[in-house]
């Protein structure tokens, strides 16, 4: 990059050189089934029934389409998730390249390239942003309007001036706090469809002429400046050829936060071993963003639990597996006492590997005084530790499942964003049939 070029040009130019092989496009395939899967599985929640009140889906209101599958895709804590950046992908840049694509009437290719070079915005700029940015902010909301305007400037067939116009005005519209998880409030929603609808905004606006600044990133008011007190700034632009960020993205088995997911991993093949024995006490240790995050001892509704690290272990190791019911009251009553016996710490080694590797170390001692322990540096989903298309599938088909989602729609669903590799219009997903 020369001096005179900025960091978001820099970036444009990286997305539009990298060659997209086969496999990408299969890859970006399975990760639309998996975003819109949870998207369709929360469409009966109160969340959703909130959000289809106030921003109805519409498919001639590209901006509602998009608020809305970006907050329903978010619900459930089951969408995606990018270790290095601590973002949550395709909840932000899939909702708004579908909307996009729909309105446009586009086919299958277009659209997962498009959502190829969204995941790489969004996940390279979060990789830059640093540790403490997470400690207040959160990372799908601030680095997800990045991602979602990058995916539509690429569908919208924006210029290169076009498109850091449109990176730099949503950057500008980067927001989103953590506080709401003190009190169970319903914001990270709001996260994923601000995010969808920002990024969508600001690349439409840009293809009308509406300017943003190119130095939004690195500039003296910028995002880093602004946003983020230990910045990488050089992370945006490292590793050109390296694979597509979506191809390092992972996909979750379990619905809750993805920082209890190495535990929960860990706890299970621990409950085998256990073989129905006591627990005298269970030790955690993790890496601190963890504990920032779920370090909820005493949860009292099923979000909370969801994001609780001692609920996660010890449903997992009561009961060798961890699913919807694990966070309503039943579960949450069924583990009390052995919550109750949960330490958290932050061990050194986990901790210092973070974010590249999100790993745990769970210690269990029963009351006859066997010591036992397993270790995870990736777990179940990880890139190097995927799932199949044939469990995505399962995952999808049980999601859709709670949603009163019949198996044939459900099935010509799957079959529909299969479809998409092989340049199917995007239209014939049929979404909105199966979203409201």
């Amino acid at each position: 990059m020369s001096d005179a070029m900025t960091l978001t040009e820099g970036l444009v130019d990286l997305i539009r050189s990298k060659p997209i092989k086969p496999r990408d496009l299969d890859q970006a395939a399975l990760f639309v089934l998996d975003t819109l899967a949870c998207a369709i599985g929360a469409r009966n929640s109160v969340p959703a029934k909130i959000l289809a009140k106030v921003s109805p889906l519409r498919l001639d209101d590209v901006d509602k389409m998009s608020f809305y599958l970006g907050g329903v895709s978010h619900i459930l804590e089951m969408d995606d998730l990018h270790r290095a950046s601590v973002t949550h992908p395709g909840s932000v840049v899939i909702p708004a390249a579908w909307a996009y694509a729909h309105l446009s009437d586009m086919n299958g290719r277009a659209f997962l390239q498009a959502i190829l070079a969204g995941y790489e915005a969004c996940c390279r700029i979060g990789m830059a942003v640093g540790k403490e940015h997470y400690r207040v902010w959160h990372n799908t909301a601030t680095c997800g309007p990045f991602g979602s305007a990058m995916a539509v400037a690429q569908l919208a067939d924006l210029n290169r001036e076009q498109t850091v116009w449109a990176l730099g005005n949503a950057g500008t519209q980067s927001a989103g706090l953590w506080e709401f998880l003190a009190a169970g409030a319903m914001s990270k929603h709001l996260h994923t469809a601000r995010g969808a609808q920002a990024g969508l905004m600001a690349a439409r606006l840009a293809k009308e002429g509406f300017t943003g600044p190119a130095r939004i990133l690195e500039g003296e008011k910028g995002f880093f400046k602004g946003l983020c007190s230990d910045p990488d700034p050089d992370a945006v632009l490292r590793d050109p050829a390296a694979d597509w960020q979506l191809v390092q993205t992972s996909i979750k088995p379990w619905p809750c936060c993805r920082h209890t997911h190495p535990t929960i991993d860990a706890a299970i093949a621990l409950h085998h071993e256990i073989g129905g024995r006591e627990l005298a006490r269970i030790e955690v240790g993790t890496y601190q963003a963890a504990i920032d995050v779920c370090d909820r001892p005493e949860p009292t509704e099923p979000y909370g639990a969801r994001f609780s690290l001692q609920h996660c272990v010890a449903i997992a190791l009561a009961t060798g597996k961890v699913d919807p019911s694990s966070f309503e009251p039943a579960g949450r009553d069924s583990v009390k006492d052995l919550r109750n016996r949960v330490t958290l710490h932050a061990d050194a080694q986990v901790d210092a590997a973070y974010p590249d590797s999100w790993g745990t170390i769970v210690s269990v001692e029963t009351t006859d005084g066997q010591r036992l322990r397993t270790a995870r540096r990736e777990c179940k989903g990880d890139p190097g530790n995927p799932v199949t298309p044939a469990d995505l599938k399962e995952k999808a088909l049980g999601l859709m499942e709670t949603a009163d989602i019949s198996t044939a729609q459900a099935e010509a669903f799957i079959g529909a964003v299969f479809g998409l590799v092989d340049d199917r219009p995007v239209r014939q997903l049929r979404l909105e049939e199966l979203i409201v």
